[in-house]
């Protein structure tokens, strides 16, 4: 593999891993969100109360508590533990803290603070809020609208070249599935894709594509428009079964691929979601390979390069290139590739997204 593709693979692997982390602290702060009634009344409780009884305590009786075990002697006066060698003062001030301290223990336990805890450490208990707030953390991703049969193969076919995928889909999956999506780090969203908040908590308005795969063709062009009017310069990718709707849905809608059932293969889809049309996929000895077509960016790791080179650097072959309407099969290596050509490749399959992501960038 070359210089920018190898790049492009260390560049998108770094990127899913922080994006993970920043998932996880996004999370935290839901949770926080969620119950920060009750941590603050308890922070305040254990080291505000905790200040001012020692200033109390210093101003009645002349005793210097150590700042550090006041917040613990407040935690002991919430559990009814008492402080220590004391027994209930007799100023009336101090006493209060002896009565107020476990009212206010009480109030946190019943508002959630056990339930926090669980939470934080048990992601799982609250999954589809965790699914929620890593997608929120996705950029240029693809979404696909319907995990069943298509929709699946749809999902393996993007991540196994690499993509990073958002599922949407209105109906509970079974463990099995929901566990492969996991397996695949692929974050699924409940909700009716039709109805505009589903799709925003997929971040439409952040993906490069939506692949539509549901079995009703009135679901999927719904979804296609609503999907439109949130990011006017997503590509849209419709399966539909009534081949009346493919030149409304391309000429209205801006629909980039509409796919029949003649034209279901996952790859096929999978190609049309980045823009890339994928001829043909054979697998050798369990190692995929496909046939793309690709055009050529201004600033891509191929421009200005030999067809030989390009060939033995990246380990891949270019079997045809179009160049002013001009078509050269099994084209000379000597030939130098220059920005606007449309080239078709032969590669491994898993190289596919690396190879995008070095020709869009240099």
């Amino acid at each position: 593999m070359g210089a920018f593709a190898a790049l492009a693979v260390r560049r998108v692997r770094l990127r899913r891993r922080f994006r993970r982390l920043i998932a996880f602290f996004r999370d935290t702060r839901a949770l926080l969100r969620e119950f920060w009634r009750p941590l603050f009344v308890f922070f305040v409780a254990i080291f505000i109360g905790g200040l001012l009884y020692g200033e109390l305590l210093m101003f009645s009786r002349g005793e210097r508590i150590p700042y550090y075990n006041l917040p613990y002697m407040m935690l002991q006066l919430m559990v009814l533990q008492g402080v220590p060698e004391e027994k209930v003062p007799d100023e009336p001030y101090l006493t209060a803290f002896w009565y107020l301290m476990p009212a206010i223990g009480f109030y946190v336990l019943g508002r959630g603070l056990v339930d926090f805890v669980r939470v934080f450490f048990d992601r799982g208990a609250r999954r589809r809020a965790w699914e929620m707030a890593l997608a929120a953390e996705f950029r240029d991703h693809i979404i696909v609208v319907g995990i069943g049969h298509v929709g699946l193969r749809v999902v393996r076919a993007l991540r196994q070249m690499g993509f990073d995928v958002v599922t949407l889909d209105s109906k509970p999956l079974s463990s099995e599935l929901a566990a492969e999506l996991r397996s695949l780090q692929c974050p699924l969203i409940m909700g009716d894709a039709t109805e505009e908040s589903s799709l925003t908590n997929a971040g439409v308005q952040r993906a490069q594509a939506v692949v539509i795969t549901t079995s009703s063709d009135y679901v999927n062009v719904t979804v296609a428009m609503r999907a439109r009017d949130l990011n006017a310069n997503l590509r849209l990718i419709v399966r539909m079964w009534d081949s009346r709707f493919a030149n409304q849905l391309k000429r209205y809608v801006g629909v980039e691929a509409v796919l029949s059932a003649s034209e279901l293969a996952a790859p096929a889809f999978a190609g049309a979601a980045f823009g890339v049309e994928i001829a043909q996929t054979l697998t050798v000895q369990n190692e995929a390979y496909t046939v793309f077509n690709l055009i050529i960016e201004p600033g891509s790791f191929m421009e200005g390069k030999t067809i030989d080179h390009i060939q033995e650097e990246n380990d891949i072959d270019i079997v045809l290139v179009e160049r002013d309407r001009r078509v050269e099969v099994h084209p000379r290596g000597t030939i130098v590739i220059k920005a606007g050509d449309k080239v078709v490749i032969f590669a491994r399959h898993r190289q596919i997204m690396s190879i995008i992501e070095a020709n869009r960038r240099h």
